[in-house]
């Protein structure tokens, strides 16, 4: 294949040089073809086997198939790779941490039923099933499976406009039973056919945002129980909450809820502070939650406040989950409402779940496998479905309390589950007296860490774009509903992404002094530009559709601007492709069309480094022969080539 531009050289290139030039360049042009699109796939399809990176070998040889055996059920089920070596030592640690967790898990699981609309025991549920799933299959050793306060709101506000929860509560519960279903069926899709991508359209900068504005809901919502207000709206949104309040102080609220509420909600906010102070009292703020329900029931039953005004739990069904696959509602004429909000609440369960794992195993400096922990996150919802539980995910909250207490492996989980279960067993009936004030109390305790201002301080400061995508879900799920905050993050996300996609950087290259590196002129001013040749490098992955046009205009341009500007006119332009992952159709005709203008005008074009699928691609079109073969591996052998064409020629 012809390469013009190096068959002339600078004379002050040395023979070496002239010769090492053509033979670079044949290794860009003769690259072997890329895989084809098929067999991408193909290898996409592989991947997505739970077994793909397993050979199986022949049953005869018994040695390396029961391995392979062992190491694929060590891949499915990791606690038969922890366990192996598991000690007393551990379970000490473990069980320490286990019961820790669950002297927090228990009065916050209660409370979060209430916060999704469900009686008490589905809390606790949910905190049996899951993390027992979640124990054998996960991968963090950290994480604290259970309901969580931002799901618990999801539900409570989506599944309303469907079946009324006061109403008609066992038509909602069926309901948020069926979510959970769809959910864990979504969660373990993802982890499976390696879709873990589509929970990254919700960012982080969302969900920090997100987060904030639910959390400041859920807490206007706790005005309820603070208050002692009986009938209180469905809705999410800041201004009917506040109207609700509002109309309730002048009308129906009970001092004597408020007093008991506060009073605790003041005595577990010490007790954090205690035990930010001082890191040996990391149980002290762990215990709190359930101190203060003992005591305010011992309280409330001695004094017999309920009879006074003071709100109470009353009946918490005794004993383990019991079945519910009768009541999942696959014939409910609400059935595609009830599968798009069972996807919605997957991902935003994933991604607080996978985060907080991510963000514990980091620290303790271990990796989580982001795929399984998606497959066991799914299938405990899937089971948890079928035995009472709604979505359960990973507690930041209990993640940290278990961290403090030195859990070692997923074992505090179990140790907790068994502790829930003792729990439901016996002292179910201890909890009639439980004030719903202590629950709000203990709800609005576990806020303050959702809403992360110094987060958003540093979002703003790293990127204008990603901090509005933080405040359109901050005030989308503030003003509007849960969705709509969700509905605008991902807007603002999307289009972002075009915005960058249809007007990508390109910067203007220069040789840095006594070096053979090219750098862009704005961000190193000492880098020397060619007065002869202009080098300009595309600051995007592809080039199509969407933004070639935009690009062919702004290399037309600065060659225009360089030559009024100059004393010397530009003989060649050079374009490197390093970031180029890929090209299209489109991109490639701007390319020709670019190459057409600068020839009339007298200009040469030339490519640089160009990607694997680009070069292909190019080659096809036979772009390459159309500018002469002036295709190179670095920018310094296609500036010497140019400017050695151009003086041969004079």
């Amino acid at each position: 294949m012809a390469s013009l531009a190096i068959q002339t050289g600078h004379p002050e290139i040395h023979d070496h040089e002239r010769i090492g030039h053509p033979e670079k360049t044949q290794w860009v042009l003769n690259a072997p073809e890329p895989p084809s699109l098929w067999q991408e796939l193909m290898d996409s399809v592989r991947e997505t086997t739970l077994f793909h990176a397993r050979r199986f070998p022949s049953v005869k040889d018994k040695g390396s198939f029961s391995r392979t055996v062992i190491s694929s059920l060590q891949a499915i089920f990791p606690i038969f790779g922890w366990c192996r070596n598991y000690k007393a030592a551990k379970f000490k640690n473990d069980l320490l941490a286990g019961l820790t967790l669950a002297s927090l898990c228990i009065p916050q699981s209660i409370g979060y039923a209430t916060l999704a609309k469900l009686d008490p025991q589905y809390g606790l549920y949910t905190s049996v099933i899951p993390p027992l799933i979640y124990a054998v299959m996960g991968t963090s050793r950290d994480i604290a499976i259970g309901p969580v306060a931002v799901v618990s709101l999801l539900l409570s506000s989506m599944i309303p406009k469907l079946e009324d929860p006061e109403a008609n509560p066992v038509a909602y519960r069926n309901l948020v039973l069926t979510t959970t279903f769809f959910a864990g069926i979504f969660q373990a899709s993802f982890g499976l056919f390696r879709l873990g991508f589509l929970v990254d359209f919700l960012s982080h900068a969302a969900i920090v945002g997100f987060v904030a504005g639910a959390a400041i809901v859920i807490g206007l919502q706790q005005m309820k129980g603070l208050l002692g207000i009986t009938h209180f709206t469905n809705k999410t949104d800041v201004i009917s909450v506040m109207e609700a309040a509002w109309r309730a102080v002048h009308h129906s609220w009970n001092p004597h809820n408020f007093i008991l509420g506060c009073s605790f909600l003041t005595f577990i906010l010490i007790t954090r502070f205690v035990g930010r102070k001082n890191k040996k009292l990391f149980w002290l703020p762990a215990i709190a939650p359930l101190i203060s329900v003992v005591l305010s029931t011992l309280l409330v039953y001695l004094t017999s406040a309920d009879e006074h005004g003071i709100m109470i739990i009353k009946h918490i069904k005794k004993g383990l989950n019991p079945t519910s696959f009768h009541q999942l509602q696959f014939n409910n004429p609400h059935i595609g409402e009830v599968a798009k909000i069972g996807l919605i609440v997957s991902v935003v369960a994933l991604t607080e779940g996978i985060a907080v794992g991510r963000s514990f195993a980091s620290i303790k400096g271990y990796r989580i496998n982001g795929n399984q922990e998606m497959v066991a996150m799914g299938f405990m919802n899937i089971l948890g479905s079928v035995t009472s539980c709604y979505v359960a995910t990973g507690s930041f909250s209990r993640s940290a309390v278990n961290f403090s207490a030195g859990c070692e492996t997923a074992m505090s989980n179990i140790v907790m589950a068994i502790t829930v279960i003792v729990s439901l067993e016996l002292f179910t009936r201890l909890l009639y007296f439980t004030p719903i004030a202590i629950l709000s109390a203990i709800i609005l305790s576990a806020l303050p860490g959702l809403v992360d201002l110094h987060e958003a301080y540093n979002i703003w400061k790293i990127d204008k774009l990603d901090f509005l995508a933080c405040i359109g879900a901050f005030f989308g799920v503030l003003f509007a509903s849960v969705e709509i905050g969700l509905l605008a993050a991902v807007t603002i996300s999307f289009v972002k992404i075009i915005i960058i996609s249809i007007r990508p950087g390109a910067e203007v290259l220069g040789r840095l002094p006594e070096t053979d590196i090219f750098c862009d002129v704005d961000q190193y001013p000492m880098a020397v530009k060619s007065p002869q040749v202009l080098i300009i490098r595309v600051k995007s992955g592809l080039l199509c559709f969407a933004n070639a046009n935009f690009v062919k205009e702004k290399i037309m341009k600065w060659a225009s601007e360089e030559e009024s500007m100059g004393k010397n006119t530009i003989q060649a332009v050079i374009l490197d492709m390093s970031n180029l992952t890929n090209i299209d159709v489109s991109g490639i005709a701007s390319l020709e069309e670019l190459h057409k203008n600068l020839a009339s005008s007298g200009k040469e074009l030339a490519i640089t480094n160009p990607n694997w699928q680009v070069i292909h691609k190019l080659r096809v079109a036979n772009f390459v022969t159309k500018i002469g073969g002036r295709v190179f591996l670095t920018i310094g052998e296609a500036e010497e080539a140019c400017l050695g064409a151009k003086m041969a020629a004079v």
